[in-house]
């Protein structure tokens, strides 16, 4: 973590300079660049990123009278936790949460009608993520989003008790197109109206969205008339892995355990009727001495003494999604600009056995900040904006396939042998089939296609290891000028630039004419570098492009003071000299970075990442036409 770049300020050094004082608790403004609709997990990743920049101006408007007190979602995909630490609060949330290490599963067996342990794995496979998989209630999850944005150089706060009456857009209007009708319901101010008129508005107000309703999308999809019901209880119980994330599927039923937060609380998933054709689970009046009841069945012969029920719920299986996440006709896309997003359960919804509903809905909205960001600070074209809908609906539409099977799979009857198609599944199958699908639950599915921000695989081998159109895998480096280890991923952060890791060749710590110092030169003085064409006159000089270099050297046989001076870049007011550039290998544990992500030694490579973490481009070090005509694509010159 880096601070006092621009003089010394004492006390928490996550908390920005008062660029404003913060917004939110009275009238909404007028006028704004982004209006939010929906503070839960979609709404306020994006507004934790906009709220990065202070030169942005952004409104978030709840319909509830406060900030989320007890919430709905609970599972932390790897991939989530590796975004939280792009925003700072990953270890907040590895220090309060409950770590999922291992699944168990169960079967019938042992006691007339009871269940036995039949298999364990490990929940997620070695070496994908530094991060585990963790369960910790979504509204501490709010908590944290909250703090960063009072804490931002936008220094933003929800407001609350809104309802949102409609959305219109003015496809002539010269400036702020979109027209937001608000309506308080707070005490206080019940029944008065408001305005706001917005460059853009993003839609995360779940899967009733008025904002979804306001650009005529609709979610389509069917259910798959299983009602099912989900409690987190205190419970005192015999059952001996009731601290594991467990399935269990029994002549009674199927159940679900997720062991939570501060060691007693547990979640239990319980599968209840079959519902009818047309049937909806509210018909069935099903109470939560049933769900509890239910759960006893399942779990006999182990006994299951529920004291208390923080909260509980009942919901039918179903798949949904838009075929569009914006307000741009399909036929109209590049004739005309999308103004109007949803994201989240406004245009996807699914099972939670997969533990991706919120998960998905922050990388929905963290794929989206950066590039509204990029389009309204002018670094990138408003074409750049058409790229949201085109990537998340396709990973949205493979969670869809993958839940509907995966939940089908879920609710067939245990049967040691059984067939696929018959209605049943045999056990040990149906644990093959949960470790086959392990890296998608643990949210690494996503691969991206080749489009305006994602190249071509044509130099993919000299990094095989990083998967263009994949996240960034980190891996362990050292930084040489402090001998720290530290995480290599852990360099991008959620402030809206490009990373560009250049991985040095074998002889790069001497050449002056080649690989990574040839880069450097060509990144400083040619009138083609991204770096000079789109950065402004006044901005440090990585303020667009974050230029990281790692060596094949121990970090002892490096000379600092020798690099290049982008590696060494003086900062800030003061011009002082930022010393975390440059890496080389952890060469104490195992293989190091460049084996382990598959680097060229002889020739090196430069992995260009997104600034959601996603890795946009691998190329030669020296093809510095084409990493100048890959962004010449979509940013627009300074």
């Amino acid at each position: 973590m880096q601070f006092h770049l621009n003089g010394f300020k004492p006390g928490d050094p996550r908390a920005a300079a008062p660029d404003r004082p913060a917004r939110g608790a009275d009238a909404a403004p007028a006028q704004v660049d982004v209006v939010i609709v929906g503070s839960g997990p979609a709404g306020l990743t994006l507004a934790a990123q906009l709220a990065a920049f202070a030169d942005i101006s952004t409104c978030v408007v709840e319909q509830k009278e406060g900030a989320l007190q007890l919430g709905q979602a609970d599972g932390i995909a790897c991939r989530t936790m590796e975004m939280f630490e792009a925003f700072g609060f990953s270890e907040r949330v590895l220090q309060e949460s409950c770590w999922i290490n291992e699944v168990t599963f169960w079967k019938p067996g042992g006691q007339a009608g009871g269940i036995v342990r039949h298999g364990r794995v490990q929940d997620t496979e070695d070496g994908l993520s530094e991060f585990p998989h963790v369960v910790l209630n979504q509204a501490r999850v709010h908590d944290f989003y909250l703090d960063l944005m009072r804490n931002s150089p936008g220094r933003l706060e929800p407001h609350y008790a809104r309802r949102l009456l409609d959305v219109t857009v003015d496809q002539d209007a010269a400036d702020y197109p979109v027209t937001v009708r608000l309506e308080r319901i707070d005490a206080a101010h019940a029944g008065q109206p408001e305005t706001i008129r917005a460059r853009y508005v993003v839609g995360c107000d779940g899967a009733r969205s008025a904002v979804r309703k306001a650009i005529g999308r609709h979610l389509e999809g069917d259910s798959a008339n299983q009602a099912w019901g989900v409690m987190d209880v205190l419970a005192v119980t015999d059952f001996p892995d009731i601290r594991y994330k467990v399935v269990v599927q029994s002549a009674a039923g199927n159940l679900l355990v997720i062991p939570r937060e501060g060691g007693y609380l547990v979640r239990l998933y319980v599968e209840m009727d079959k519902l009818g054709e047309a049937e909806r689970v509210a018909n069935r009046g099903i109470t939560l001495e049933h769900l509890v009841a239910t759960a006893q069945r399942i779990l006999h012969p182990y006994r299951l003494e529920v004291k208390e029920v923080p909260w509980w719920s009942v919901y039918e299986i179903g798949q949904r999604i838009c075929d569009k996440y914006d307000d741009v006709p399909a036929q109209e896309v590049g004739a005309r600009l999308p103004r109007v997003f949803i994201a989240g359960d406004a245009c996807h919804t699914h099972s939670p056995k997969a533990g991706q509903g919120m998960n998905v809905s922050m990388q929905d909205t963290f794929n989206l900040g950066w590039k509204l960001a990029a389009v309204l600070r002018g670094q990138c074209a408003p074409a750049l904006l058409d790229t949201y809908s085109a990537e998340r609906q396709v990973v949205a539409q493979e969670l869809i396939d993958f839940d509907r099977a995966w939940a089908k799979t879920f609710s067939e009857r245990p049967e040691e042998g059984a067939a696929v198609g018959t209605g049943s599944v045999d056990p040990a199958e149906f644990q093959k089939y949960f470790q086959r699908h392990g890296r998608f639950t643990a949210g690494m599915g996503t691969h991206y296609r080749p489009s305006l921000i994602t190249g071509p695989a044509t130099h993919q081998q000299l990094a095989s290891g990083f998967v263009i159109g994949t996240r960034f895998h980190s891996a362990p480096v050292v930084r040489v000028t402090d001998a720290k280890p530290v995480q290599l991923g852990h360099a991008g952060k959620a402030d809206g630039r490009w990373r560009l890791y250049a991985f040095a060749a074998a002889n790069d710590n001497v050449d002056e004419q080649a690989g990574v110092r040839a880069l450097c030169r060509f990144l400083q003085q040619s009138p083609q570098s991204p770096v000079r064409k789109f950065t402004r006159p006044g901005q440090d000089c990585d303020a667009v492009f974050d230029l990281r270099a790692i060596f094949q050297q121990a970090h002892g046989a490096l000379a600092i003071e020798s690099m290049p001076g982008l590696l060494l870049p003086p900062k800030g007011r003061y011009g002082l000299l930022d010393y975390e550039k440059v890496f080389s290998p952890d060469l104490k544990n195992g293989p190091d970075i460049f084996d382990l992500r598959g680097v060229d030694r002889t020739r090196g490579a430069l992995v260009v990442v997104r600034p959601d973490q996603y890795i946009a481009h691998v190329l030669p070090l020296d093809a510095h036409g084409e990493l100048a005509q890959f962004f010449a694509g979509f940013m627009l010159a300074a």
